[in-house]
């Protein structure tokens, strides 16, 4: 089976993915009123990118990082679009329970995220996604079920801890630098948002 777990190699690539392809679409995403949320799918086979994305609820309230990831995806002609189950989805924050279905109903047997819940709630002021667990689905902190019939979840931060210490120290030293400009983005997107008409900013 081809190589989805937790592994240097792997790792590596979403870093390198989050960083080079997400940040910069989300850059000018928030620079057009839009959430920093950011989403990409790479091939299983060589972690080779597909595509990447980012928030565009000023478009479409709907169009979150990972949905409007997969309207992207599915704009790629059948014939040249990989079938899911041969893709990894990366989410640059934990999914919400609408990006949850999505990705469920796209196929995917997999996801990875780098920032939590928590993060979007207490980091970034985005407290939606606990609040609707909490008020919908009646799930106390955003505890559902990570590994389940559908797919597998991977915290990108718990693959780090995982690492060797000689290893792990150049991924939290990236990390930090990612968490740095997401707080930036953040406080662009903050300061901006009573500009735009999402509904929930």
């Amino acid at each position: 089976m081809p190589e989805t777990t937790a592994s240097p190699n792997l790792l590596e690539k979403l870093f390198s993915v989050l960083e080079n392809d997400i940040l910069p679409k989300t850059r000018a995403g928030v620079a057009g009123g839009n959430k920093l949320f950011g989403a990409a799918i790479l091939r299983k086979s060589d972690h080779s990118l597909v595509i990447a994305e980012t928030n565009n609820e000023t478009e479409n309230p709907l169009w979150h990082g990972e949905v409007h990831c997969l309207k992207r995806f599915y704009e790629i002609p059948a014939d040249q679009r990989p079938v899911t189950s041969e893709l990894i989805f990366l989410s640059t924050h934990e999914p919400c329970s609408m990006c949850l279905s999505a990705i469920t109903w796209a196929g995917f047997d997999n996801f990875y995220y780098f920032f939590s819940y928590e993060d979007s709630r207490d980091a970034f002021a985005i407290p939606h996604d606990l609040k609707i667990m909490k008020e919908v689905f009646t799930l106390d902190d955003g505890e559902y079920n990570k590994s389940n019939a559908f797919w597998d979840s991977h915290s990108m931060m718990g693959m780090v801890a995982e690492l060797p210490e000689d290893t792990r120290a150049g991924y939290l030293v990236r990390a930090k630098a990612i968490s740095d400009e997401y707080d930036r983005l953040s406080a662009q997107y903050q300061d901006g948002k009573s500009d735009n008409d999402i509904p929930l900013n």
